[in-house]
């Protein structure tokens, strides 16, 4: 008999179930509005209590899950980072073909040229002056670069062991990054798709 004591009653664990599932959408929402305040708002504007208010919870809870508002914000844009991955790979789940080049390297520009990258911005601004985010930031951008350039390689087709081959896929990068500055300050839009065409004629020349 002493085993139905430590039974787990059906009840308990039906409760359980939801209060884990509440928690994990009570996350999620405060990592989308971390992100969302910090492109709008800037570093300087982006409270946990600005952050609670616009997820719809409250700071204690907030606080539950992310004790400091360095955790909250480097949560949030690794979070964010690692949807737009997913969503990046998810638009050519078979790879990318040679002629598709120019749709991979404007899926590539695109990641830098929303409120991710935006927001991404705020915090390396952040982290210059604050010795306590640095080196989470630093950490970070290293994971998400090193997962971009995967990215791209993969869905490029690109031989890494051909040399230049690495530098060039690095330079495309570095080059979206570039436009996603520019498009911080002005919507040249018109401009950035000719910068696309001409990237990706590059592109098969380079990795032909």
């Amino acid at each position: 008999m002493g085993g139905v004591s430590g039974a787990v009653n059906p009840a308990d664990r039906a409760e359980r179930v939801p209060k884990q599932d509440r928690s994990r959408a009570t996350r999620q929402r405060l990592l989308e509005a971390a992100v969302a305040c910090l492109a709008d708002r800037g570093w300087a504007g982006s409270t946990v209590s600005v952050v609670a208010e616009h997820a719809g919870v409250s700071r204690g809870a907030a606080q539950h899950h992310f004790p400091t508002r360095e955790d909250l914000f480097t949560a949030a844009v690794e979070y964010v980072a690692e949807e737009r991955s997913t969503a990046l790979r998810a638009l050519f789940p078979e790879g990318a073909a040679a002629d598709d080049r120019r749709a991979v390297v404007a899926a590539l520009v695109d990641l830098y040229t929303g409120p991710l990258f935006r927001a991404a911005l705020h915090l390396w601004v952040a982290a210059s002056n604050e010795e306590q985010l640095r080196g989470r930031v630093t950490e970070l951008e290293a994971r998400v670069g090193r997962e971009s350039h995967r990215i791209a390689v993969d869905l490029l087709g690109a031989d890494e062991t051909r040399p230049g081959t690495r530098e060039t896929v690095q330079g495309l990068l570095d080059m979206a990054r570039g436009l996603g500055l520019a498009t911080l300050l002005t919507d040249d839009r018109a401009r950035r798709e000719r910068v696309v065409e001409q990237w990706a004629r590059l592109l098969d020349a380079a990795l032909r």
